[in-house]
């Protein structure tokens, strides 16, 4: 009989670990593209003025990778969520800000960058434009974000350029 409790509480204790260590349904390979990004970051302008500061995290058991960013005055702030949707096999970012601004971007990443952008809308002037924006994970471990509007598929406009240092 102690033989038998025994056993029985070995196969216990061996399929909780195994199931244990395999109920991350975001712990795969596509769910870690955009862990470049993760991090406390100072960013600056093209020009080295201070734009802001960021911090990305994972969240919700490596399901989300989690934004906040504050701007350099402290006036701007925004959180996203971003995440590998496994249905639709592309990221996803939900971005929404103290202002009342929201983007909701979709796209994958390529190489070294993620690259997102938006469903196509009509400014106010009734043409089609969309948001885009890369990170690219460079060499020495910064990060540049660049967002652009493309309207009417050609003109091109810059909402932000910025460069991620990891804070020290």
């Amino acid at each position: 009989m102690k033989t038998l409790v025994s056993s029985l509480m070995i196969l216990f204790v061996l399929v909780s670990g195994f199931s244990q260590t395999n109920n991350c349904g975001c712990c795969t390979e596509k769910h870690a593209e955009f862990d470049f990004w993760i991090g406390n970051w100072n960013v600056t302008n093209p020009d080295g003025t201070a734009a802001g500061t960021n911090q990305i995290d994972k969240i919700q058991n490596n399901c989300i990778l989690r934004e906040n960013w504050i701007s350099a005055k402290g006036n701007f702030t925004g959180t996203s969520n971003n995440f590998y949707n496994a249905k639709t096999k592309q990221w996803e970012q939900i971005w929404i800000d103290n202002q009342g601004g929201s983007l909701h971007l979709k796209g994958n990443r390529v190489g070294n960058q993620m690259i997102l952008k938006t469903d196509i809308a009509k400014n106010q002037k009734g043409e089609p434009f969309y948001h885009r924006v890369t990170w690219t994970k460079n060499d020495d471990g910064t990060v540049r974000q660049y967002w652009e509007t493309i309207t009417n598929d050609k003109d091109i406009t810059v909402a932000f350029d910025g460069l991620y240092k990891k804070e020290n």
